[in-house]
């Protein structure tokens, strides 16, 4: 028995060659009681990303007060859609480093990290995780949490008021909004350690052994 070949009615290939032809028939649907929205589907999935970014419940100094400050009902970061803080780096989005991070919190930082899902996204909160803060020049502070994992967002301060933190989780909310879902966000991202030469991973893995 022989399959025919089906064929479905569709609107021409010629009539979708600007903008006006998709207005024109979302007028006509409107005017019939039909409440159609014409977007890219990216934009959809970056607003609903945007404004639901879980993050990750991390905090090693006096910049988690400030985490616990943004929190409660006088600044609310609920109304971003922040406040659904998680225990476990499998669903998070965020990771929100708020404060100290020493050498030997290093390789457990890089390890949450690596087992959250893509697509993924790192704020660095206060002097002690953008640049080592009062620490610099120590032996055993981080100078920058950049050195270890890519970072998105700096926040400085020391430690920077709830109001800073606000506006450092809005600029986060801007990039994941202009984002490429389907091309360029969703895919693993380029991992910082093997981009350092091969002297410097050795450096690295010796610090860590030393720790």
């Amino acid at each position: 028995m022989a399959i025919k070949k089906a064929t479905i009615k569709s609107i021409p290939y010629e009539e979708f060659k600007d903008n006006a032809t998709y207005e024109q028939l979302v007028q006509e649907l409107n005017a019939n009681g039909v409440n159609v929205v014409v977007k890219k589907l990216d934009d959809l999935f970056d607003w609903g990303r945007s404004n639901s970014l879980w993050p990750l419940t991390f905090a090693t100094s006096c910049c988690g007060i400030e985490f616990m400050a943004v929190c409660a009902a006088r600044h609310d970061i609920a109304r971003f859609g922040f406040e659904v803080t998680r225990n476990s780096p499998r669903q998070a989005d965020v990771i929100l480093v708020s404060g100290t991070i020493t050498t030997k919190m290093a390789p457990v930082l890089k390890r949450l990290y690596d087992q959250m899902a893509d697509p993924k996204y790192v704020v660095a909160i206060g002097g002690c995780s953008i640049s080592g803060g009062p620490f610099t020049k120590s032996y055993h502070v981080v100078m920058g949490v950049d050195n270890i994992i890519p970072v998105n967002v700096y926040v400085p301060g020391c430690p920077p008021r709830p109001e800073s933190f606000l506006y450092g989780m809005m600029q986060l909310q801007r990039i994941v909004k202009v984002e490429n879902f389907f091309g360029t966000t969703n895919r693993k991202e380029r991992d910082p350690f093997k981009a350092q030469s091969k002297e410097r991973q050795a450096e690295i893995i010796n610090q860590e052994e030393k720790a």
